[in-house]
């Protein structure tokens, strides 16, 4: 590993510590999300969640290893300097993988959309302005393109979901990587903050929020199975999975929990040990906003888990060394 990797790894190092410092700043430990009503009840449970999607188990190699040309820090890092240590190795890829990151790095870049069925202007760039809402403090915009983008979205069945950062360029071009289930003009504005800038966080290499640790740690398995399937109809391997599997904490650049994140679900008392719900995020809050910036700064001079698709192999990407 090179001593400009080593430096770029210090330096997200170092993000994660401002980052830390801005929720320090702006809550203390006591203190409890409430709801508008000034309750302690979460907003309404939307009728569809975010279902995220994964590569194909063949492909999480190659993914791992696109996301480490594009921006080496998303090279795993286990523990704060172990990666320093001399002859560090991990002999499984696979593993490697897991551990990989999706940040498309902290250069400036423009990723093109585009809409997989035939969608309305007026509609296409109100999508597009809620994708670049991050935009605010972060150096990566989005912009529609007449021909196949980066970012392809449809608005039919499926939900609402987005394969994570760098993970896009290993869809093929026929596929969406973003699905905006059932979006139009009339959606509510509340739903275009909530929906398209959650899954464009996922775009930029954001995890769920929901699937830290310490935020899995206050569910009531047992409840959340009962729950999950009254609710939505998951079966105990789809609220694992989409639930109760934490992060990697090894595998994030990221910030203390946070269950305010446009990135993290509501979830309900009614499945937590305390009877206290994970209120979730309805927008992009200021310590996205923080972490967005720092991972993906605006300024040129600064240097810096979910259910596997398939499609036929025959239809793979290969990504240009």
């Amino acid at each position: 590993m090179s001593e400009n990797d080593l430096r770029l790894r210090e330096a997200l190092q170092n993000i994660a510590d401002l980052a830390s410092e801005v929720i320090s700043e702006t809550a203390g430990p006591d203190d409890e999300p409430v709801g508008s009503d000034g309750s302690d009840q979460p907003p309404q449970v939307s009728e569809m969640v975010c279902t995220p999607k994964t590569l194909p188990r063949r492909l999480l190699v190659k993914a791992a290893d696109t996301a480490t040309r594009i921006n080496p820090v998303n090279a795993p890092m286990f523990g704060a300097h172990a990666a320093m240590a001399e002859g560090f190795q991990v002999s499984d890829p696979l593993r490697i993988a897991i551990l990989t990151s999706k940040y498309w790095g902290p250069r400036p870049r423009r990723l093109t959309v585009s809409f997989m069925e035939t969608t309305p202007a007026d509609l296409r760039a109100r999508i597009v302005s809620h994708m670049n809402a991050w935009t605010r403090t972060a150096c990566i915009s989005f912009a529609e393109t007449g021909g196949t983008g980066d970012v392809r979205i449809s608005r039919g069945p499926g939900g609402y979901y987005s394969y994570l950062g760098t993970d896009i360029l290993h869809i093929p071009r026929n596929r969406q990587t973003m699905n905006l289930e059932g979006f139009t003009m009339n959606t509510p504005e509340s739903e275009y903050k909530r929906v398209v800038r959650h899954e464009t966080g996922h775009t930029l290499g954001f995890p769920h929020e929901h699937m830290r640790k310490t935020l899995i740690a206050r569910i009531d398995p047992a409840k959340a199975y009962q729950w999950f399937l009254d609710t939505y109809g998951w079966d105990k391997a789809t609220v694992d999975a989409q639930v109760l599997t934490p992060l990697n904490e090894r595998s994030l650049m990221a910030t203390p929990a946070d269950q305010t994140s446009i990135m993290c679900y509501q979830l309900p008392g009614l499945i937590t040990k305390d009877g206290k719900p994970i209120v979730g995020g309805v927008d992009i809050n200021p310590t996205d906003y923080t972490f967005a910036g720092k991972i993906y700064p605006r300024a040129a001079h600064v240097v810096l888990s979910a259910k596997e698709e398939e499609w036929a192999e025959s239809e793979d990407v290969e990504v240009p060394v």
